[in-house]
């Protein structure tokens, strides 16, 4: 999404008369597009603006406008913090927009390449999981129209685009219907590959899973389960257990066979003890993922879980991602296939 977002905004500068500056030095305006997903990323910002005042690329001729989702998460209906606490820490920046302030809601360019493109279908989440920040920074879940979704997809095909990702913070609440965009993408002359992120475990309908069979519809899903663990999985509000994720794994697999299967997972939530720990390397087992993104819960300023006690070392977090990265994200001949004949809890 914020990919999208980015070539969004430098199609409006370069239509506003700016060129893309060969290196940070020469540039007359710098533009920083925030990410608040996890505080690693946060932070890199500070560190960011801090260098480049250190290093003297951000200089009195220079301005610094910053953007994305620490912006909306002082400015949006849902603030997280305010816009006074950010700009405290940023006493270097000029000016602070979110994307809509910056872009408005012109159609604009979000190809990665002459044949591929990344079109956001819908923006916001209303679940609110206790860890996470996306509602604050990303507001209230809208779709677009179905219809305008279809005409940008055949107009890029007619451009010579091949390749389409539909962009939303969770597909399945894509209204009228996410499989049923999914039918008509897939019926557009030209187009040859259609992938979507990010597909969340609920709401991923039948009707979702039979689209999954379309040939043109990639056979990779990424599918977030977060812990293995029912009692973690509650305290994050995440609305289903284990076994159900581990059932739906295995229903989209019989569906799809060839189909490759990646996933989130937080490690060290509020409350994982070792047994909830091992619960979620028995799931990953089970699920054989093709790869997982694992962080290492911090806690967020703004959110539910803030209020927990974060009672996992900071030792213990990197022994549990080190245990899942070895696990999950090494090469194997069988990766992805799943295995179900584990003893199922």
């Amino acid at each position: 999404m914020n990919e999208a977002d980015s070539k969004k905004l430098a199609t409006v500068m370069e239509q506003q008369g700016y060129k893309i500056a060969k290196n940070i030095n020469q540039a007359d305006v710098v533009v920083i597009n925030t990410c608040s997903v996890r505080e690693s990323a946060e932070n890199r910002v500070f560190g960011l603006v801090n260098n480049l005042s250190k290093l003297k690329v951000i200089s009195s001729k220079s301005k610094v406008i910053l953007t994305g989702c620490m912006v909306s998460s002082a400015k949006g209906e849902r603030k997280r913090y305010s816009l006074a606490e950010l700009k405290k820490k940023l006493p270097e920046v000029d000016e602070f927009k979110t994307i809509d302030e910056l872009v408005g809601n012109s159609k604009l360019e979000t190809r990665n390449s002459q044949t591929e493109a990344l079109i956001p279908i819908m923006e916001g989440c209303d679940h609110f999981c206790s860890y996470c920040v996306v509602p604050y920074a990303r507001g209230k879940e809208i779709s677009r129209s179905f219809a305008e979704i279809i005409c940008e997809v055949k107009e890029l095909a007619k451009q010579g685009c091949h390749e389409v990702m539909l962009l939303g913070q969770n597909v399945n609440s894509y209204r009228p219907s996410f499989a049923r965009l999914l039918v008509a993408a897939h019926k557009i002359a030209g187009i040859e590959k259609i992938s979507f992120m990010t597909s969340n475990p609920w709401g991923l309908s039948e009707e979702i899973i039979e689209a999954l069979k379309l040939p043109k519809v990639a056979r990779y899903l990424h599918l977030p389960v977060q812990s293995g663990d029912d009692g973690v999985l509650k305290r994050m509000n995440r609305p289903y257990t284990a076994l159900q994720f581990i059932k739906l794994v295995k229903k989209i697999r019989q569906a799809v066979p060839e189909i490759k299967i990646g996933t989130d997972i937080i490690v060290g939530f509020p409350g994982e003890d070792e047994k909830a720990f091992e619960n979620t390397v028995n799931l990953c087992r089970k699920a054989n993922f093709a790869l997982a993104y694992i962080a290492k819960y911090s806690p967020r300023q703004g959110t539910a879980a803030y209020k927990l006690k974060d009672d996992v070392s900071p030792a213990e977090k990197k022994r549990r991602w080190q245990i899942l990265e070895k696990l999950i994200n090494k090469p194997s001949p069988s990766k992805g296939r799943g295995d179900y004949n584990t003893h199922e809890r």
